[in-house]
């Protein structure tokens, strides 16, 4: 239930100013064991240096986009230390997604379950093929989806996480939009396509607001909204006097096209 030998398990490669990160676990459903939670953190930490690309993509090969935990791994040992280290990488990881400067976005096709679903949640955008599944289901097997339970309740709201959480019913692509946990549906054919598209769309932006702008939403979405009003202000405020603000509006107000984006 491995990656070929010598396959890598995670790919990437770009097009354009896009980073596409691929999960290459297909005959184990794209676990999250301890080497791709190394490797997603690697590109990461290589993402958030870099100044070419303004949007990733996270997509899986094979029959899923990701079953979770690797619970043969899991299994493996009684260990708390063990135990206790890999999840404490795996949040790290997903709050990595959290702090990059770039947008990513979740392309999710099949199902999405446990630390799958978890990582759906953990990004900025997902489009979600139509037929595809969401799911929380480590109450069916005597283990309760605690550190999933942490981005899917932000993502929304506790009634709803709850009811996945306890019940470890799947959900499907139409509900998941509705509820919040994706962005986007589209046909399964279309998917590639549209995510593309959407992410294309986001590389066209600056990169200092998309960085900047990512950072304010994640920031002003944990206060209180009196904070968060003034918070934002003072971003606006300082915001019109940056450059690429300047150059924007006057193409904007001028009907140009759009400027060549300074990043300052």
């Amino acid at each position: 239930m491995t990656t070929a030998p010598n396959e890598p398990v995670l790919l990437r490669r770009d097009q354009g100013r896009v980073a596409i990160l691929t999960l290459n676990r297909p005959k184990a459903m794209n676990a999250l064991s301890g080497e791709l939670i190394d490797a997603l953190q690697a590109e990461f930490d290589r993402l958030a240096k870099d100044r070419e690309i303004r949007c990733v993509i996270i997509e899986a090969n094979g029959r899923a986009f990701s079953a979770g935990h690797d619970l043969r791994e899991v299994r493996s040992t009684d260990d708390y230390g063990f135990h206790h280290d890999l999840m404490t990488r795996c949040s790290a990881m997903m709050m990595s997604i959290r702090r990059l400067p770039q947008p990513v976005i979740a392309k999710v096709h099949a199902i999405a379950t446990a630390a799958g679903c978890q990582l759906v949640a953990a990004c900025d955008l997902a489009v979600a093929a139509s037929d595809a599944k969401f799911a929380t289901p480590g109450v069916n097997i005597g283990l309760f989806c605690g550190t999933p339970s942490v981005p899917l309740g932000r993502n929304v709201g506790s009634k709803r996480a709850l009811d996945m959480l306890f019940t470890g019913e799947p959900i499907s692509a139409e509900t998941a939009l509705r509820d919040g946990l994706v962005s986007r549906v589209v046909p399964a054919a279309d998917l590639d396509k549209a995510t593309m598209d959407i992410a294309n769309t986001i590389a066209a932006k600056s990169p200092m607001v998309l960085a900047q702008g990512k950072e304010l939403f994640h920031k002003h979405m944990e206060m209180d909204i009196e904070q968060a009003y003034a918070y934002a202000t003072h971003y606006m405020a300082g915001a019109v006097k940056r450059e690429d603000a300047k150059l924007g509006i006057d193409a904007f107000v001028n009907k140009q096209g759009l400027p060549d984006w300074k990043g300052r």
